[in-house]
């Protein structure tokens, strides 16, 4: 495979990985203000198969074609912000991983059909997955940022 082609790749799965990521938030945390159980247990099912589709496939796709990347450019892996990024991400996938366990308890504690409130689990859960979020983004975010500027 060569350089562009593997670059397209690596860029097109961490834009679907961010964006996966970013968009079953929104929409989670969108219909938990509803305060409807039927449409958060809706969304909790789509976001449950949102990240089995898209961002695990990509969270392991990342790092197979990061890797591939920096041998075919020839960086040099002592380089702060290659390193920076590495543990970046470790600390991202760190907090998605049982995030995704989490969501799959949500989506489970509201699947019983005469669900008619929030069973009181699910708050603790919740707030548990909305505190890891941000760890995950902002690492996310600082890795773009490392990628794109390669700073010394």
């Amino acid at each position: 495979m060569d350089y562009v082609t593997l670059k397209w790749l690596h860029v097109i799965s961490s834009t679907l990985l961010f964006g996966t990521g970013v968009g079953s938030a929104f929409y989670l945390v969108g219909a938990v203000l509803t305060r409807n159980v039927r449409t958060v247990a809706a969304t909790a099912r789509m976001v449950v198969i949102a990240d089995t589709l898209f961002t695990a496939t990509t969270a392991i796709l990342q790092p197979l074609t990061g890797y591939m990347l920096v041998r075919m450019a020839g960086f040099d892996w002592s380089m702060a912000w290659l390193r920076w990024s590495v543990i970046l991400y470790v600390v991202a996938i760190a907090c998605w991983l049982p995030v995704v366990w989490i969501q799959i308890r949500l989506r489970d504690l509201l699947a019983p059909a005469p669900v008619e409130a929030f069973p009181p689990a699910f708050w603790r859960w919740f707030w548990s997955w909305f505190a890891l979020g941000f760890p995950a983004l902002f690492a996310f975010l600082a890795i773009f940022y490392l990628m794109i500027a390669k700073p010394v």
